[in-house]
Parts: C-alpha cells; sequence; structure tokens
C-alpha cells in the first residue's frame, strides 16, 4: 500500500474528496477544432494588381524527388513563360548540346550556371553566353533565335532542371568543356566525358 509520502498519493486523496462534494459526471474536451486553411493572397487594394500564384504543376516539380533525369526533364512545364536568364540557359543548351544525351545537355547547363556563380565570369547567364570568344554559337554578343521545335522544348526542359537544382550535377564544379574531336591541350582537371564533350574544372 502507498504510504502518504508516495508521490501523487495527496492528489489521489483530494480528487476523491473532491468527487463526494461534485459527484457530476465529468465531461470529455473535444480537440479544438482545425486549424483553418490561410486564403490565398488577394493582391494589392490601392492597385488592384493580382498575386502571382504558382501553377501547382510547377510547385509539384520544385518539390518531387524524381527516380531519373528523364522524369526530371518530361515533368517540366515548357509551356509556361520562361523569363530572360532561364531562355538563354536553354539557348546555350540547345546550340551546344541538343543532339547530346540529356545527362550532357544537363552538364553544359551546369557549366554555364557554375561560371555565373563562379566570380570569374559575368554574373548573370545571358552575360556568360554573350562573353566575347567564349561560345562558338553567339554571333556579334547576340545569341540566335532557337526554333520552336521539339528539340527547343527539350532544352528549355532541361535549362529548368538544371536551374532549380531538380537533378545532380554530371559535372560537378565544372566551367569549360569542349568537342571531343579537338584537343586544346588546356591542362586543366578533367571531370567527365559524355556524349560528344569533354568537361574541366
Amino acid at each position: 500500500m502507498a504510504s502518504a509520502t508516495t508521490p501523487g498519493f495527496a492528489f489521489e486523496l483530494q480528487d476523491a474528496a473532491l468527487q463526494q462534494f461534485n459527484p457530476q459526471e465529468l465531461e470529455t474536451v473535444p480537440p479544438p477544432p482545425a486549424a483553418a486553411v490561410p486564403l490565398p493572397a488577394i493582391g494589392n487594394i490601392q492597385t488592384g494588381d493580382s498575386p502571382v500564384v504558382a501553377d501547382a504543376s510547377e510547385e509539384d516539380a520544385i518539390d518531387a524527388e524524381f527516380a531519373s533525369l528523364s522524369e526530371a526533364v518530361d515533368a517540366q512545364n515548357t509551356a509556361a513563360a520562361a523569363d530572360r536568364e532561364l531562355r538563354c540557359l536553354a539557348t546555350g543548351v540547345y546550340y551546344e548540346s541538343k543532339g547530346e544525351p540529356l545527362a550532357g545537355q544537363l552538364a553544359v547547363a551546369n557549366v554555364i550556371l557554375n561560371r555565373a556563380a563562379s566570380g570569374r565570369y559575368p554574373r548573370s547567364v545571358c552575360s556568360v553566353l554573350t562573353q566575347r570568344g567564349q561560345f562558338s554559337f553567339v554571333r556579334g554578343g547576340r545569341l540566335p533565335t532557337p526554333p520552336n521545335d521539339r528539340a527547343w522544348r527539350r532544352a528549355l526542359a532541361v535549362a529548368q532542371v538544371a536551374e532549380r537544382d531538380l537533378w545532380e550535377s554530371p559535372v560537378p564544379e565544372a566551367l569549360f568543356f569542349h568537342a571531343n574531336y579537338v584537343s586544346p591541350n588546356w591542362g586543366r582537371p578533367r571531370v567527365a566525358a559524355i556524349g560528344n564533350h569533354i568537361f574541366y574544372r
């Protein structure tokens, strides 16, 4: 039998004494209601601007984990309007690697992004591509306009995957590449050979 010094014993006696004076049944308190779902933003009331709400499919593509690079590329919405930087990145992918396997296209996109992030090259993707003497498809500092064909849509999807970091780069920290049929003898650390390109740090 518990002694009077046992923890909780005094409370048991007190509860029993209170129950004699208040013999009614105890009520079960229901749990609090579920938190309300926040309403979407209503925009700027003064200007009448509508809020910009991301397409649910775009959010899903950003948050998803993909089983393959092909699956990640196929999940991208290439019909959505692309900003200037994404279009420049896709243009680089298209003209440098449209005939390459997806990993090769992603590698080219990663090199362009790596350059923009490196501090050694211009800070924007468009400026990296139009930097004098860097990419052979650029003429007079201007990017050509790719045709709106299947290869362009694929390049745009690969650019989205690269920009959103949806698939691990096959060429981490690479800043250079060349076709495998030329030998520039750069003396740089080689990162990978993918398709018809060799990538270097």
